[in-house]
């Protein structure tokens, strides 16, 4: 029996699993996560593997996966990650210069391609009931070396966010509302013909689920219903708070819904929502996607509504409804929506950052949004306020479903913060009814010239994040020869590039 040396690991600890002690050196924990910690050292000795997570800046969550050995040390030392996932574009084209110091995003640790380190969050250990072997999943934050967050991590700026609520002695509280396809995988080749550096092979051959077009019937439900049935077990039992699962027009269009949340936890909460809906669904056979639009025949498009409330942190009472003063919409609450409204333009892309995604901001579609209005129970406009009392709350419905959940929801949780901070009270005067942004490279020159993207991202991610989205605009008018106006038809381009990652 061969017996292999384990020098190079003793002697090199931090060539695979972080640096020595990185989170207690640094203060990376509060108590609770330290407490957690040790619930899952407690835990261990029943789990086989584990798979460490972080959201991309395209939402996509990305992972390694370690044997309960290594995780133990990597769970206070962190784990060394490839930058590669902060500068690919959704093609997998290199949109960061990480040969030469890129001044534009100005992180130094990614000239040469150098790690990051990962960082466990103990607070979001979760035992997969996939059995054998015993697979965990936790999710993580991403870190320099001299143990500051990672400019370019994305679940940082809601956590930044979420703090400037505080400081105000408040606490935003978000809803998920998301509508999604699932399809029947009819095997074939994995996609792989023609797919390299830029370039997306063949998007998986699928079947619909039935036809569609009866909102809400029951025998619709019934036909996913053995998908989404066990499903909705599956996420309940790992402990999201799952309210929902209809099935909405499309053939085999889902829409799920969550209980009201702290703002990281629903951003957590859609992050593993997504990724463990796809992957549970491809175990089945079958195919999940939240791309806004398939290019399929007869299919509708997909959106995400964010629900949105604030409450007092002292009182616990919802400000919304405070001291009502029009249809049940407090001052604050008129001021929220005014704050979303101003902003839409410049912080689209974070809601809405695929080209595919602008397909349903069209006038086609009379239930998506096109300009920047509101309105009491109006499913036509891009805010919607409904409930009433202490239920009050606004739903904006600009998104799309694959967004990078924490950009996402900071962005709009900010704008709100800054209309009530700022007092604002016209909400049908500043940019009402303005058109919104109809292509990504629209929305992209939106973003590039707004301050607030940089107060609100810092000036490295807002420049990494419109490099992206440059090269993937870039891709797709190369293909569509030169014109960034979508044809009235969803392309080949966009199927590749979106249906099977999404």
């Amino acid at each position: 029996m061969m017996v292999f040396s384990r020098t190079w690991s003793t002697c090199c600890p931090e060539s695979s699993v972080g640096r020595p002690s990185f989170v207690a050196e640094f203060g990376l924990w509060d108590d609770r996560q330290a407490a957690a910690a040790e619930q899952i050292e407690a835990r261990l000795d029943d789990v086989d593997l584990v798979r460490v997570v972080f959201c991309d800046p395209h939402g996509l969550a990305r992972s390694k996966t370690l044997t309960t050995s290594a995780f133990r040390t990597v769970l206070r030392n962190g784990m060394d990650f490839s930058p590669g996932p902060l500068i690919f574009d959704t093609g997998h084209a290199i949109a960061v210069d990480f040969l030469s110091e890129d001044r534009d995003v100005g992180v130094a640790e990614i000239l040469g391609a150098g790690d990051f380190v990962l960082v466990p969050d103990p607070g979001t250990f979760l035992v997969l009931p996939h059995g054998e072997p015993r697979t965990a999943l936790v999710l993580g934050d991403e870190y320099l070396r001299d143990g500051s967050p990672h400019p370019l991590g994305t679940r940082n700026v809601l956590r930044r966010v979420c703090a400037r609520y505080a400081s105000r002695e408040l606490t935003p509280v978000v809803g998920l509302e998301v509508e999604w396809y699932l399809t029947r995988l009819l095997g074939g080749a994995p996609g792989h013909e023609g797919n390299g550096f830029g370039r997306q092979g063949t998007a998986p051959r699928v079947e619909a689920m039935n036809a569609g077009y009866q909102f809400n019937l029951d025998s619709y439900s019934d036909s996913v219903g053995t998908v989404t049935g066990p499903l909705a077990m599956l996420l309940t039992n790992l402990g999201l708070p799952l309210r929902s699962m209809e099935h909405e027009s499309g053939p085999g269009q889902v829409e799920t819904t969550f209980d009201p949340m702290s703002a990281l936890d629903a951003a957590d909460a859609m992050l593993l929502f997504r990724t463990l809906t796809k992957q549970t669904c491809a175990r089945g056979g079958f195919h999940a996607s939240f791309m806004a639009l398939p290019g399929l025949p007869g299919f509708d498009p997909s959106g995400w509504h964010l629900h949105q409330s604030v409450l007092n942190a002292k009182t616990g009472e919802n400000v919304f409804a405070t001291g009502s003063t029009r249809d049940g919409l407090s001052a604050e609450g008129t001021a929220y929506v005014a704050g979303l409204l101003a902003r839409a333009r410049e912080f689209c892309m974070l809601a809405v950052p695929t080209v595919n995604g602008y397909r349903r901001l069209a006038t086609d579609f009379a239930l998506s949004p096109t300009r920047m209005d509101w309105g009491f129970e109006n499913r036509a406009v891009m805010v919607r306020v409904l409930g009433g009392d202490g239920t009050t709350h606004v739903e904006n419905r600009v998104g799309e479903p694959t967004a990078n959940p924490y950009l996402a929801i900071a962005s709009q949780l900010s704008a709100g913060l800054e209309g009530i901070t700022e007092e604002r009270a016209d909400t049908h005067g500043e940019g009402a009814g303005e058109t919104l942004p109809q292509t990504l490279r629209e929305a992209l020159g939106c973003f590039r010239g707004s301050g607030a993207v940089k107060e609100l991202l810092g000036v490295p991610l807002a420049a990494c994040l419109a490099k992206l989205k440059a090269s993937e605009a870039a891709r797709f008018e190369e293909w569509s020869a030169g014109g960034a106006e979508l044809p009235r038809e969803v392309t080949e381009w966009e199927h590749r590039e979106y249906f099977e990652i999404y």
